[in-house]
């Protein structure tokens, strides 16, 4: 897994975060506070998408080679159910 980017990522992500907390003390006008929060709500989900990706080219690539495919395949069609939750 692409370890310094997911970190770059969520650090661009608390920032947002940090900013929506500021945005709510400064009185900012509703719609906008919402259009940052989309902004972050769709960071979160490009995250989710490098780590499943990752799961898929590392985890289930190995399990299918090496492991038990019927397994490796039921736990990544579990991982893909809990990141299709996040939407």
């Amino acid at each position: 897994m692409d370890s310094p980017n997911l970190h770059r990522r969520l650090k661009k992500i608390i920032g947002q975060l940090n900013a929506i907390d500021k945005m709510i003390d400064e009185d900012v006008p509703c719609e906008d506070i919402l259009i940052q929060i989309n902004a972050a709500k769709s960071a979160m989900h490009k995250v989710g998408q490098i780590v499943l990706e990752g799961h898929l080219n590392h985890c289930v690539k190995d399990g299918i080679e090496h492991g038990d495919a019927e397994k490796t395949v039921a736990e990544f069609a579990k991982a893909i159910e809990h990141f299709s939750r996040m939407s």
